[in-house]
């Protein structure tokens, strides 16, 4: 529960979410277009990928495609795709999400047997009229758009799961334990698009559906003015509508990192308990800026633009930044 102490002291943070700091202020780095930018050092090869498809001129939706569908394919990224850790009964269970610069999005959640659940969001929304499928719906849909079914359990991950089934400690989504990756993109021609895509909490209940696959929650993108993605502890997201929120800040005049910082700040005035998790916005803006705030120490985004590529730690509203 938040103290009045500890309210006024989290009021003095949230200058993003009232009165925005000058221009001559902003923090975040701007970049000519074309640029890439993702979480977690995964995202290093995930943009080189990417960048592949900008620098030659091509598209920022089939840009981020691309891209994440690295670290989808990698089993040693055991947050994301084949590989990824499976729900408490054992299952790989798959969440991703998509969206261009003309609002067009595509969704799959609690999908199972397809190794890039991106290219199946991508489908449902350049094939369907519909924005998500979920559970086997969209299996259904993936076999019936030539993707083919495999065993997305490692013998690794099976083997860390029956090590979990002996004490079934809840995992807690914070520094040591993250999932996603989420990929923003401004291609030559000055549009926007983004994705998102994940296994999940490590072990959680079966069913369970986070951020990462949510219009306006793990993933939002205005091509008039920029495009965010998150990480992390996603019923905080799903309880913010965080991403969204970004892009609004940063609507009414915050640059990308002060957008990402407000919605922080915002997760942290509302709910009581963000100290135990970790949470983590990305934004681009539509002049190529670019910035990150999390919750605790320890998140890193990756970039590509003409300059090549970098890996950046994020700011964070806990101490040790």
């Amino acid at each position: 529960m938040t103290t009045r102490r500890k309210f006024l002291q989290l009021s003095a943070l949230t200058s993003a979410l009232g009165v925005l700091l000058p221009s001559s202020a902003k923090a975040s780095t701007k970049s000519n277009s074309p640029i890439v930018v993702s979480t977690w050092e995964h995202g290093l090869p995930a943009n080189a990928a990417a960048w592949n498809v900008l620098s030659s001129g091509g598209l920022a939706i089939d840009a981020v495609e691309a891209g994440v569908r690295i670290p989808e394919a990698d089993p040693e990224v055991r947050t994301v795709g084949y590989g990824g850790y499976p729900d408490s009964e054992g299952n790989v269970t798959l969440d991703a999400c998509i969206m261009d610069e003309n609002m067009n999005c595509g969704s799959v959640a609690y999908l199972q047997g397809i190794k890039h659940p991106i290219s199946v969001a991508r489908r449902v929304m350049d094939k369907t009229p519909h924005v998500m499928l979920v559970g086997e719906g969209a299996k259904a849909f993936a076999l019936q758009q030539g993707f083919i079914e495999e065993n997305l359990l490692t013998a690794e991950a099976k083997t860390d799961w029956k090590n979990w089934l002996k004490t079934r400690k809840v995992q807690q989504i914070n520094i040591e334990n993250h999932d996603t990756i989420g990929m923003l993109a401004l291609d030559k021609k000055g549009n926007l698009s983004g994705a998102c895509t994940t296994s999940g909490a490590a072990y959680k209940l079966p069913g369970r559906v986070g951020d990462s696959p949510i219009i306006g929650s793990g993933l939002y993108v205005d091509n008039e003015v920029g495009a965010a993605t998150a990480t992390g502890m996603g019923e905080l997201m799903m309880k913010t509508v965080g991403c969204h929120l970004v892009v609004e800040l940063m609507r009414q005049g915050a640059s990308p990192e002060e957008a990402c910082k407000g919605a922080v700040e915002r997760i942290a005035l509302k709910l009581g308990d963000y100290k135990v998790f970790q949470v983590g916005f990305l934004a681009l803006n539509k002049q190529g800026e670019y910035g990150a705030h999390c919750i605790q120490p320890g998140f890193n985004y990756a970039v590509h633009d003409g300059n090549g590529a970098q890996l950046i730690d994020g700011k964070s509203l806990l101490k040790g930044a």
